[in-house]
């Protein structure tokens, strides 16, 4: 196990979206968004299909490109961001079977190539990552099985562990329970609660919460591409309901609530040591 260390970007943000749009084909589909997360915030960024919220995070992460606005990540400019090893990205999981058959083990232990030197084989730290991570998703014991033959849940707590064992900072997730069943969700959601207590920071798109909904510090609602609930966190059905409220042309928001703690550690895999699909 390795020993935490403290972090040096400690009260910096990890993202800073001021009056972001972009735009696909020529049609605006986020208007005007400002957002800032606090370090160790869980936020849920939701909103129904086609609301921007998908496109949103594929801006803040650059592989959308601005129309017009700025983002920052740990108070870099996008544009000259190059610590990608502090960011993991987890896809919508119809990617996790895709090219050569893999097992398990081996799709993890991918996610450690952005800490490695090119050509060089696993470490034993590389390895104990790699089993933390595994262990964090409760995949431990299926990490010599093919992740073909994974069920749907099962070959989305493998992505998310892959993307752990990068050691990131920041996390973001699309839509990580769609088409899930109740236990995996669940166990999703025990994943997840571990890498907010590890102090990590982590962004959760997605459409209903379901066993999430506990871990959520803050929600951040899209309608029509812009921001319009921006507060604490809101069940499943207050979404809806936030939504009716509005109407066709509503705008509500509130200012995010001040978030109460702050991350301990460097990368949330520290304490035991501890990409990317289109859809808007």
């Amino acid at each position: 196990m390795l020993t935490p260390h403290p972090d040096p970007s400690l009260g910096v943000a990890p993202v800073e979206a001021r009056n972001v749009a972009v735009s696909i084909d020529g049609r605006p589909v986020i208007r005007g968004v400002d957002l800032r997360v606090e370090p160790g915030e869980f936020v849920a960024l939701m909103g129904a299909n086609g609301s921007g919220k998908s496109t949103l995070v594929r801006a803040l992460t650059g592989l959308r490109p601005l129309a017009s606005g700025s983002v920052s990540l740990f108070d870099e400019p996008l544009e000259s961001f190059s610590a990608w090893h502090r960011i993991g990205f987890v896809p919508q999981r119809s990617g996790a079977t895709s090219g050569v058959p893999a097992s398990v083990w081996e799709l993890v232990a991918s996610g450690r190539l952005t800490r490695r030197k090119l050509f060089r084989p696993l470490s034993s730290q590389d390895r104990r990552i790699v089993s933390d991570a595994l262990e964090v998703v409760g995949l431990e014991q299926l990490a010599g099985a093919g992740i073909a033959t994974l069920s749907g849940g099962q070959q989305q707590r493998a992505l998310i562990a892959r993307a752990l064992a990068g050691q990131p900072e920041l996390f973001f997730l699309d839509e990580p329970t769609a088409g899930v069943d109740l236990p995996n969700q669940e166990a999703l959601a025990d994943a997840l609660r571990v890498l907010s207590e590890r102090g990590a920071t982590i962004i959760l798109v997605a459409h209903e919460l379901g066993p999430l909904a506990e871990l959520i510090d803050r929600s951040v609602v899209m309608r029509d591409g812009r921001v319009s609930y921006d507060g604490p966190p809101l069940d499943d059905h207050e979404v809806h309901e936030v939504h009716a409220q509005l109407g066709a042309h509503g705008h509500h928001h509130q200012p995010a609530r001040q978030h109460d703690h702050a991350p301990h550690v460097a990368s949330p895999l520290d304490t035991g040591s501890f990409d990317r699909e289109e859809r808007t």
